[in-house]
């Protein structure tokens, strides 16, 4: 990755928009979306199973020219 990009994750307690205007604020702009799946751990009758516990949004950055 290059020195321009850097990754902002969207928190726990901020919205998608929040997240972007962080991220202007810092000098970036949005380039990519990224979407990723969280699970956890359920054990049920002696298996493991995993079940879906939300998603992460991650933006990549470029910084502004």
């Amino acid at each position: 990755m290059s020195k321009t990009k850097k990754l902002f994750e969207v928190q726990d307690n901020e919205s998608i928009s929040d997240c972007l205007d962080r991220m202007q604020n810092e000098g970036y702009q949005p380039v990519r979306r990224m979407e990723k799946p969280v699970f956890k751990e359920v054990k049920q009758n002696g298996k493991v199973e995993y079940v879906p516990a939300g998603q992460k949004i991650v933006f990549e950055g470029k910084i502004l020219s």
